[in-house]
């Protein structure tokens, strides 16, 4: 069973939110309704998306070693991973340990629902031995949840995800599962690594204009959701990577001077021309920044497993 939170009143708040602010903003949760999900699917099958390939490659290559990190001494332990997605990669590792007589269950978090019913149904067919427990929450919440459980975590937040937080969210993420991690437990966070920016570029603008589409449908769903009466080929995509700090922004931006009405809220919003919506962040790391956030989170780097062409790293830490 899956317990769902994400409700109309979430998504009317961030907008209303999001809309105050000066550059207007959408937090990046709302691109994964059911039609976000099945475009990214599609961005992760992209041959400019190299993030799924590389890390798949780690998980391939280190699931041994990792069984030894998350088995230690035998003892029972729920992999409990945030921002689980399809958990295409993370198949990987069910498989192995399931076939290694591994004792640990499954939680995989997500703030769509719609995402985790298919993985659910996948793993039922795909590992009816395996323990699956879904939760529908975001971060924060779900680790909330689990404080009082007793069972041994390894925490997984996979896909360079934490890149789509500013620094400061970085570190408040990082602390707070930090608190949250008992004696025994283990974090491993994937990070993007700092590379030629072009190869950057490419993976958020790609000919085919999948990335596109994925970012212009946040207004599909604020039309549907919210009875928002946005018209698609008055906004553009346009992704934007800074080599210098490392971060790739996205953006939707208004073509015209517009009012775009919500009927939820019985409100305009105005947009001037070429007035940004900001998206999206993803961050680039490289080692000392991971270091860095390590160290101010009080967690401690046990390992860091490369690709082989360094463009990405999955990091195990521990408190």
């Amino acid at each position: 069973m899956i317990s769902t939170d994400i409700q109309f009143a979430d998504v009317a708040q961030a907008v209303e939110e999001g809309f105050s602010k000066q550059p207007k903003r959408l937090p990046s949760w709302l691109f994964y309704d059911e039609t976000g999900d099945k475009i990214f699917q599609e961005i992760m099958r992209m041959p400019e998306y190299y993030l799924t390939a590389c890390e798949h490659e780690i998980l391939q290559m280190q699931k041994d070693k990792l069984l030894k990190y998350f088995f230690q001494s035998g003892t029972q332990f729920n992999l409990v991973e945030l921002g689980a997605g399809d958990g295409f990669k993370t198949e990987v590792l069910l498989k192995h340990f399931l076939k290694e007589r591994t004792d640990f269950e499954y939680s995989p978090v997500d703030v769509s629902s719609n995402v985790l019913a298919q993985l659910s149904e996948r793993l039922i067919l795909t590992l009816p031995e395996l323990v699956v427990k879904p939760i529908n929450k975001n971060y924060f919440e779900a680790i909330d949840e689990m404080n009082d459980d007793e069972i041994r975590k390894v925490f997984l937040f996979l896909g360079a995800n934490i890149g789509n937080m500013i620094a400061s969210e970085a570190s408040h993420f990082t602390r707070k599962i930090g608190k949250a991690m008992k004696r025994g437990d283990l974090l491993m966070i994937g990070f993007d690594l700092k590379k030629d920016p072009r190869l950057i570029q490419a993976a958020y603008d790609d000919a085919h204009g999948i990335t596109r589409s994925f970012n212009l449908n946040l207004l599909v769903r604020l039309n549907r959701e919210l009875g928002a009466q946005f018209l698609l080929d008055q906004f553009s995509h346009y992704p934007f990577y800074n080599p210098e700090s490392g971060l790739a922004s996205s953006y939707l931006i208004s073509k015209l001077d517009q009012n775009v009405y919500f009927e939820a809220c019985d409100k305009y919003v105005h947009f001037d021309r070429w007035e940004m919506i900001h998206t999206e962040v993803s961050q680039k790391y490289d080692l000392e920044m991971i270091e860095s956030l390590a160290d101010a989170s009080g967690l401690t780097v046990v390992e860091v497993f490369y690709d082989c062409k360094h463009y990405f790293c999955d990091v195990l830490m521990r408190r």
